[in-house]
């Protein structure tokens, strides 16, 4: 092991020992806000901790077993020892293994709730009843994972399908769970309003924000103007006769943001404003203008054809992830949410990625 993998993960013990120490003094115990940072810190870091003791102890005890190897005359002890030794090597292997990802760099949005935004792309109507389904599939996803979601703000057509839908997500690790979703989502099937019986291809763009803290982002007052407007919907019953609807336009970026969802325009500036921070968060996180538009580009696109990052196939029941080539043949299934062996396997590849990049400093 490189002696700057084990010195940092020895750093990383060291700091685990002395947050455990601080939690047992009494103005850490009687500072409530203290005490929560500082068993945050320790929680995070105690994965890493008990790797370094388990490193050290194998390391100790494959040294010990070889020194014994050497004094020992006794031919059939001496081979006991080598092969104590040897065990010990290919454990300390694996464990080398396991402390390079745990070193990896961490995306600090992991452990964050999330907002997603899901839109029709090409296709018309047919792309909105998919912009629909997906809707489902994340719900039902939700629910396999006990992440609690909310509608934020939805535009529907008047044959059921979704123009387009905004969701605040939250759970543990909501944005972790979700956050490979961000793309173009391109699917193949035949309408049900095309009576030829014809294959259509359309396209729905989604993208997943990390939901921003009050503390990531200040929104100052003349920053912004707040309209209140009266919701719209597809019709009928669906369409309210009070001002509750609000859109919150932020000056500085250009960014406009909408709730309709709730019948209180309380509840909804709430909503709105949630978004709205995460935009910002999104926004401010990029170094400028140019690169949060290109940014947004790659993960939502055009909503083209050609800009995809996954196709539904129906009529062959298959689903495939084009960043990592990966098709399953479970279509129903992935749509009532069963998707957590392609979510594993762009994790997996995303890691792969990582250790790629660090073997190459």
């Amino acid at each position: 092991m490189q002696d700057s993998m084990i010195s940092k993960l020895k750093s990383i013990y060291d700091r685990y020992h002395e947050l455990s120490q601080k939690l047992t003094q009494p103005e850490v115990v009687s500072d409530s806000a203290l005490f929560a940072r500082t068993a945050k810190e320790a929680s995070d870091l105690e994965e890493a901790a008990g790797k370094y003791e388990e490193y050290t102890d194998m390391e100790r005890q494959m040294n010990e077993a070889s020194d014994e190897a050497k004094a020992e005359e006794d031919p059939e002890m001496r081979a006991m020892f080598e092969d104590e030794a040897f065990a010990c090597k290919k454990n300390l292997e694996k464990i080398r293994e396991d402390i390079k990802i745990l070193l990896l760099p961490k995306d600090k949005n992991d452990e964050r709730n999330c907002i997603l935004e899901i839109r029709g792309g090409a296709g018309g109507d047919e792309a909105a009843l998919f912009a629909a389904d997906l809707y489902r599939m994340y719900m039902y996803y939700c629910e396999r994972h006990r992440l609690k979601y909310e509608v934020v703000d939805v535009n529907e057509t008047e044959l059921g399908g979704i123009k387009e839908l905004v969701l605040s997500i939250s759970g543990k690790g909501a944005y972790k769970l979700l956050k490979f979703e961000s793309g173009v989502h391109r699917v193949q099937r035949v309408p049900e309003t095309e009576s030829q019986g014809r294959i259509h291809t359309s396209t729905v763009t989604v993208a997943v924000l990390p939901e921003a803290e009050d503390v990531d982002v200040e929104i100052k007052d003349e920053d912004i103007r707040v309209d209140v407007f009266r919701s719209s919907g597809a019709g009928g019953q669906k369409v309210n006769k009070t001002e509750t609807a609000i859109r919150i336009t932020h000056f500085p970026t250009g960014i406009v943001v909408s709730c309709q969802d709730e019948r209180s325009q309380l509840k909804n500036k709430d909503k709105a404003f949630k978004v709205l921070r995460s935009r910002l968060y999104d926004y401010y996180s990029t170094k400028s203008q140019s690169e949060y538009a290109a940014n947004r580009k790659s993960l939502v696109g055009r909503g083209d054809r050609s800009e995809r990052i996954r196709t539904y196939n129906f009529p062959q029941g298959r689903v495939t992830d084009h960043r990592i080539g990966l098709s399953l043949y479970t279509l129903d299934s992935f749509m009532m949410g069963d998707m957590d062996e392609m979510i594993e396997a762009l994790t997996v590849a995303e890691r792969e990625a990582l250790l790629a990049a660090e073997d190459e400093q």
